[in-house]
């Protein structure tokens, strides 16, 4: 009988079709296997990677009991390869360490038996301590800003058909998005406030809510070295994609409530370009990430 990690049933599109995914198969011996989403050119979104290797993670850390008991609060990943939507993604996890207060795994995801993305995850038991946090920046209220969802649910093509009926992210740019234009004028830092599209299940655990952070925010960590680059996603020679990317959960949080996202690129060089950017809720720094990717215009010969 197929045996699978329990998460809570949701039947709101397209936010139940992305927590399917999270739902992985249990092969056993720390073995899982996932499906994908459908994206554009039939290469796999590395938020669904980086999302499904925190939950493989956490399945083997806390057996039998509540999923919140040692919560992750890092994750360090590498994308080594592209992966196709078409072939199912096997997860491979090894158990690090398991300490009084942390518990540390490594995940291997493959593809038709090769390697294409690793990740170190770190869980952490809840204690006392000291805490502060960097300050919310001022922003304005999400509902004043144009919504990434009206937007694509006008792009009369495939690829705003896509994003309309699969993302179920809600962005908010608010120094303009730059689906279809380069940035006017180029910087190297920006505000993007973002929400799932539909409540998260109830009994949605604080685990799947980390999940669901690093699978939301793949999709805008480059955008301050674009936007400073003047590349922009549907540029026709644009040549994006992630090549590390570090997460650190400070608090818990609700992705279906307006999480700002603000972002800065430090340095780009080579083809490759640095974001860091730190996460806001109800004024609470809830977390901070980093990210470098390949940000630049492929030639004609490419």
């Amino acid at each position: 009988m197929t045996e699978y990690i329990g998460l809570p049933e949701c039947t709101n599109e397209p936010l139940a079709s992305i927590l399917n995914t999270l739902r992985l198969e249990r092969l056993g011996d720390n073995a899982y296997r996932g499906s994908n989403m459908r994206q554009l050119g039939g290469r796999v979104y590395g938020g669904q990677i980086l999302a499904q290797a925190t939950v493989a993670a956490a399945d083997t850390v806390n057996l039998g009991t509540d999923p919140d008991e040692r919560l992750a609060h890092s994750i360090t990943a590498a994308f080594l390869r592209p992966g196709g939507t078409d072939t199912p993604t096997e997860f491979e996890v090894f158990e690090l360490n398991d300490a009084r207060s942390f518990s540390t795994r490594s995940v291997r995801a493959r593809q038709n038996g090769t390697i294409i993305f690793t990740a170190r995850i770190s869980f952490q038991l809840l204690q006392p301590g000291p805490s502060f946090g960097t300050p919310m920046p001022e922003a304005p209220d999400p509902e004043s800003v144009p919504s990434s969802v009206d937007f694509f649910a006008q792009v009369d093509n495939h690829w705003g058909h896509l994003m309309s009926t699969t993302n179920a992210i809600d962005m908010r740019h608010v120094d303009g998005n730059i689906f279809v234009r380069p940035a006017d004028p180029p910087t190297n830092h920006t505000q993007i406030w973002f929400r799932t599209r539909s409540k998260m299940p109830e009994g949605s655990s604080k685990l799947l809510q980390r999940a669901m952070l690093g699978y939301s925010c793949d999709q805008l960590m480059l955008e301050p070295v674009m936007r400073n680059t003047g590349i922009f996603w549907g540029h026709p020679a644009a040549s994006v994609a992630t090549l590390d990317h570090s997460i650190w959960w400070h608090r818990n949080f609700d992705v279906s409530d307006w999480i700002l996202a603000d972002l800065e690129s430090p340095s780009a060089q080579n083809g490759r370009g640095l974001s860091i950017a730190k996460f806001f809720q109800d004024g609470k720094h809830i977390a901070t990430m980093s990210q470098e990717g390949m940000v630049r215009l492929r030639s004609i010969k490419e």
